[in-house]
């Protein structure tokens, strides 16, 4: 596996590959053919979205993730080594199928997904991730809770306690909760969160509100020091318990796709973090990244 020199950044989380069409058209379910402007396999999950975008950007970043030992791991092995992304010793498996998920993008950008939940997408568990973490790694992200259905609060708290043990900021994306969990029930791991980084769709859903403001408090009130909600056209809502404030999204941006927008606000967040910057600066940066994101096709083109 290809090693990182002193990686700044350590992503956990998922690596797969997508297979994005566009525009995508129930049509084809009543002609049996559908002829689609665009058709492309690259690399995708938000983990992998992240350290490549990260990568990019000039980053030193390690990826703790699982593949399977087949073609599709070795596509995503290629493409690591390439970006100069660390994968740790391990973690390509015998009898474990890689992710593949179909990306149906609609013209208007939307998306919807075809997953294969028995695939490594949803099969990292707490055993897959090597801690003690990098010395030199200055910030430790999780991409995404929810992701992975064996991480549950109890994993996680023991992967951000040992982060924050080694005096690391732990950030953290999510995705849509899938069996009812409540910010009460992840608060003994929300506790250890510097920076939580869900879109407003997500955090409603799971924090049973109805705005991104009210989301944001009962995730302050579970122990997050800072939450950013990612509000698509709106911007993004930073909320701690000092300030409130939104920070307006880049004007005049053409939306071709969505892949990997929210995950490309996340790498932009976490590289002007690790720059010093400071938080509006780094919300700022990242509703650049995101921006720029969704004006092509696929998570991590736009770099």
């Amino acid at each position: 596996m290809v090693k990182a020199k002193n990686p700044e950044i350590v992503i956990i989380g998922a690596a797969i590959v997508d297979v994005l069409v566009r525009p995508a058209s129930e049509e084809v379910f009543q002609t049996g053919s559908y002829g689609a402007e665009d058709i492309r396999m690259s690399v995708g999950a938000d983990a992998l979205n992240e350290a490549t975008v990260l990568a990019r950007l000039g980053k030193r970043v390690r990826l703790e993730t699982i593949l399977g030992n087949d073609q599709t791991g070795a596509y995503i092995t290629r493409h690591c080594e390439e970006e100069g992304i660390e994968l740790p010793c391990g973690c390509l498996r015998d009898g474990l199928a890689t992710g593949i998920n179909v990306v149906l993008v609609e013209a208007d950008g939307k998306r919807n997904f075809l997953t294969n939940d028995r695939g490594s997408l949803r099969k990292l568990c707490l055993e897959d991730i090597h801690m003690p973490f990098p010395e030199d790694a200055g910030i430790v992200c999780f991409a995404s809770i929810f992701v992975s259905p064996k991480i549950g609060a109890g994993e996680l708290r023991t992967i951000f306690a040992q982060a924050k043990k080694q005096n690391k900021i732990v950030c953290a994306d999510m995705t849509k909760c899938k069996n009812g969990e409540t910010a009460e029930e992840m608060a003994e791991a929300f506790a250890y969160i510097d920076y939580l980084l869900p879109n407003d769709e997500e955090a409603m859903l799971f924090t049973g509100t109805e705005t991104a403001s009210e989301a944001a408090d009962v995730l302050l009130r579970a122990g997050v020091g800072n939450v950013i909600i990612k509000c698509g056209k709106k911007g993004a809502l930073v909320k701690n318990k000092e300030e409130s404030y939104m920070v307006p999204a880049k004007a005049g941006v053409e939306c071709i796709d969505t892949t990997g927008a929210g995950d490309s606000f996340v790498a932009g967040f976490l590289y002007a973090l690790s720059e010093g910057r400071i938080l509006r600066e780094c919300v700022e940066y990242a509703n650049e990244c995101g921006a720029k994101a969704v004006g092509v096709m696929g998570a991590t083109e736009w770099l």
